[in-house]
């Protein structure tokens, strides 16, 4: 079956800012006196706040999380978003995907805020059909929230005509959930065996390595074929 629409995740996969996210968890966990080393948070890089907080202090309050979040965003926003920067090809491979007349889709648990900036960072106004944020759903990935709006977007297209691209267990189980296959890409930093254990159908080293071989992957199943 063709494959008429591709849903990116942001953060990892089209700009390199999973460290950064890192950065921004550990001085938030510190202010209210937590300790976590950097491969703890990284392993749940990818969640939004709603699924990240809990996996690392289960039994917070609703309140305890809300607040931790809106202090991570204020850091990484005041002192990490301006560092951040997209992977070589980023922008060639969303170019691409639409000039083959494939919808174009951004997918993340980002905040609708840092959507924004990265929709300017990656100059993909013009190439993206459809949006969704952490902001637009009740739970955050790997839920399937955040898939599912963004297939309620896309008129017309069916789950096995459109494919993931992401760089975290987090983003295939979300994908799967909604009848979505994923491709992984390795730039966020996540072991191969975590990727396929959580379902990729393919693994690439970046967008770049994706791109280059793209008329081969999965995605390149146009959707005018």
């Amino acid at each position: 079956m063709a494959i008429r629409a591709l849903l990116f995740d942001i953060d990892g996969t089209l700009v390199d800012s999973n460290e950064r996210h890192v950065d921004a968890w550990q001085e938030a966990f510190a202010r209210v006196g937590e300790r976590f080393d950097r491969a703890q948070i990284h392993d749940q890089i990818g969640k939004g706040t709603d699924m990240l907080v809990p996996a690392l202090l289960p039994g917070l309050d609703d309140d305890a999380v809300t607040r931790l979040g809106e202090a991570h965003g204020a850091i990484f926003k005041e002192r990490h978003l301006a560092t951040v920067v997209p992977f070589a090809q980023a922008h060639a491979l969303l170019r691409h995907v639409s000039q083959r007349g494939q919808k174009v889709v951004l997918a993340s648990s980002a905040s609708g805020g840092e959507l924004d900036h990265y929709l300017d960072l990656l100059d993909a106004r013009d190439l993206v059909a459809a949006t969704t944020s952490g902001d637009d759903v009740e739970k955050t990935k790997p839920a399937p929230d955040i898939v599912g709006v963004a297939l309620g977007k896309l008129a017309g297209v069916k789950p096995a005509e459109t494919l993931m691209v992401g760089d975290t267990p987090y983003d295939v189980e979300a994908a799967a959930q909604c009848g979505v296959r994923t491709v992984a890409v390795r730039s966020g930093g996540f072991a191969d065996e975590a990727l396929t254990a959580a379902g990729a159908i393919a693994i690439y080293d970046d967008v770049a390595a994706l791109l280059a071989g793209y008329e081969a992957s999965p995605l390149g199943r146009s959707g005018e074929a």
